[in-house]
């Protein structure tokens, strides 16, 4: 994205190239443009804190990345609600949010574009592959960054003390995926099918590493991108080898239409696949094809017990705010923006460089359950949420960890 574009031209020329579902998404796409601004001038002796929200709010996942957007904004508009105070000021907070697309050098670009605004945080990416690149420009200006949902190991372990993440990496979720499929679904001959983005082919990877240590047989191992739509030449040649498991590590706006094609071509075998494509969207995206019991994915998070019904009036208060339901890791973006306020206010300064200690310090009861960090940044404990599909909606299966 080049910086002296505004986010309504952007989103503009997107939707110009999307097809019918994100036309009809083009309403929601308008208050992503004005998010920066304030709904009123802050009190002259107030403290504003600007946090940064970076996702894809135009392209074929911006059903996701508008979600994760609704969940800054809710926490932002609750922290306002609360008049917190850092120090002897009471806090301001405003929203500053953009559009990566799913694109690495869009990402690094709007992530240039908040070290420049001076954010005091920023919580983001939602995609692996634009969260890493942008990482390192936000640890260069020594700005906290809190990933929702990018979930490659490699995010947290390039030695930044900037990064933290609040839902378990690759190697937990591809890893128990791949056991799940070998122990549960008894699973023996699986083929692999990955995006090759850092997100999807990390996935990937994971899950081929554990099927094979629990016994199964890796029958093939084909490739396709974020973009594609045709997938009837890697699938016949998967069928060929006769998998009873094919796993997808990928987003759901690619997933849906390869359930298709798996069906049209008479394949019977579980489709498995990681987050990026455990969404309530999928059955939409996918109609019949996504079957009853036959998909199983994991979402990287989950709560069990006491914390079930904070997550559930979250997930009531959003649509009654949004209109729409939850689709994965708005809940986590919400406990994102939140930890960075916690932190401030234990720290009783918005100065990154005075705050930052402090994160690494969290004990946070969130809606998606207790958060704190280990010395890398990422979450200790992390849940994993394992579902199927059953009449077009996706249902739990078990929370893990």
């Amino acid at each position: 994205m080049q910086l002296k574009w505004t986010a309504v031209a952007l989103a503009a020329l997107t939707l110009v190239a999307c097809g019918k579902k994100e036309e009809a998404a083009a309403p929601a796409a308008a208050p992503a443009a004005t998010a920066a601004a304030p709904a009123a001038a802050p009190p002259a002796d107030a403290l504003v804190v600007k946090i940064g929200h970076v996702g894809p709010t135009s392209g074929p996942i911006a059903h996701l990345g508008k979600d994760n957007e609704f969940g800054a904004k809710m926490a932002i508009e609750d922290l306002n609600s609360r008049n917190l105070k850092i120090g002897d000021k009471v806090a301001k907070f405003e929203l500053m949010a953009e559009d990566d697309g799913g694109d690495p050098k869009q990402g690094t670009a709007v992530a240039q574009k908040l070290v420049d605004a001076k954010v005091n945080g920023v919580v983001g990416h939602l995609n692996s592959g634009t969260t890493i690149p942008a990482s390192k420009l936000y640890s260069d200006a020594g700005i906290p960054q809190i990933s929702p949902s990018a979930t490659n190991p490699k995010y947290t372990r390039q030695g930044f003390k900037t990064t933290f993440r609040v839902v378990a990496d690759d190697t937990q979720l591809g890893g128990t995926l791949g056991k799940y499929a070998v122990e549960t679904l008894k699973g023996k001959n699986i083929a692999v099918i990955d995006d090759r983005t850092a997100y999807g082919q990390g996935v990937a990877e994971e899950f081929e590493k554990a099927a094979k240590a629990a016994g199964a047989t890796i029958v093939g191992h084909e490739f396709t991108t974020d973009k594609s739509t045709d997938f009837n030449a890697i699938l016949t040649k998967l069928k060929g080898a006769k998998p009873d498991v094919l796993f997808f590590g990928g987003m759901d706006a690619v997933a849906g239409p390869m359930l298709k094609q798996v069906k049209q071509l008479g394949m019977t075998v579980k489709f498995m696949g990681g987050d990026g494509m455990c969404t309530g969207e999928l059955a939409k995206l996918a109609g019949d094809a996504v079957g009853e019991d036959m998909v199983v994915c994991a979402e990287a998070g989950g709560v069990d017990g006491d914390f079930k019904a904070p997550l559930e009036k979250f997930k009531a208060d959003f649509k009654a705010k949004n209109g729409v339901d939850v689709q994965i890791y708005a809940p986590y973006v919400y406990d994102a923006v939140e930890i960075l306020a916690d932190a401030m206010v234990r720290a009783g300064s918005s100065d990154p460089a005075k705050y930052l200690p402090e994160i690494g310090k969290t004990n946070y009861k969130g809606v998606t359950g207790p958060i704190a960090f280990d010395e890398k940044g990422d979450i200790k404990n992390g849940a994993l949420t394992l579902y199927t599909y059953k009449a077009g909606k996706r249902e739990q299966i078990a929370v893990v960890r």
